[in-house]
Parts: C-alpha cells; sequence; structure tokens
C-alpha cells in the first residue's frame, strides 16, 4: 500500500492541474467557445473532486479538521452549477460573474485551508498555448 501511495501525485501537484484547467474555462467563456468552455470546466470539477479524494481532510494551525468533502460539495451545488447553467445558456455576462465568485469561494478554502497564501485571481493569459479559443477557427481541419 505505501508504494502505491507513494505513485500517487501530491494535492499541490493535482490542484495545479485545476489551475490549469480552471484558467483555460476562463478564456473559452471569454472567446463564447461554449463547447471548450464545457470541456474544461468538467475537467475543473473531474480534478478538484480527484484532489478531495487524495487528501479529504487537512489540519488548520490549531490542529482542527477541515473537511474538504464538504466545502467541496458546496461549492459544487452553488458556483460550479451555476457556471454550468451559464455555459449552457451561453451567457457570457452571467459566465464572467459567476467566475468571478468561484475565485472567491477557492479563497476561501485556501484560507480554511490555513494557506492564505494562495490567491487566485482573473486569469491574465492562457496556460494551453496550443489551444486556440476561437469557436470559428478553421485550421487545422
Amino acid at each position: 500500500m505505501k508504494a502505491l501511495k507513494e505513485l500517487v501525485p501530491d494535492q499541490a501537484h493535482i490542484m495545479a492541474d485545476v489551475g490549469y484547467h480552471f484558467t483555460n474555462l476562463w478564456f473559452a467563456g471569454g472567446a463564447e467557445n461554449w463547447p471548450l468552455a464545457d470541456f474544461y470546466l468538467n475537467e475543473s470539477k473531474s480534478h478538484l473532486r480527484w484532489a478531495v479524494r487524495a487528501k479529504p481532510i487537512r489540519k488548520d494551525s490549531a490542529g482542527r479538521d477541515v473537511n474538504l468533502p464538504g466545502i467541496l460539495e458546496a461549492f459544487e451545488n452553488s458556483q460550479l452549477t451555476q457556471l454550468k447553467g451559464a455555459v449552457d445558456r451561453k451567457d457570457r455576462t452571467a459566465f464572467e460573474a459567476v467566475y468571478r465568485e468561484s475565485l472567491t469561494v477557492c479563497y476561501a478554502c485556501h484560507k480554511a485551508s490555513d494557506k492564505p497564501y494562495l490567491r487566485p485571481q482573473i486569469p491574465t493569459q492562457p496556460v494551453a498555448g496550443i489551444i486556440n479559443f476561437d469557436p470559428k477557427a478553421n485550421w487545422p481541419l
């Protein structure tokens, strides 16, 4: 069992993947490439679930348990559901507003986990330089 645990990425690595997908979600939604936004939203949710499975309970500086599954469930039932609705409706204004709210919720989780120095922000550039976010792109065929 120990050997298998050593093969699994740690939560920080998984959260880097979340950051990758959530950043690209911002640019897909901004470009109104709704199928791509839906993809990145689903990947973000999948990787958040993976991160919580990897470490479901964190300890704060006082030694109290921080219940990550409960925080994630609340996030999924609120902002992530609202993001999905905005993507499905192709509503850029709602998408951008809920995305911003989502960053506030992410930061609340970081603070609860005694990691207030992990401050999410609206991304300034996509991390997937190879992905074309333009929904009208006609290349490659």
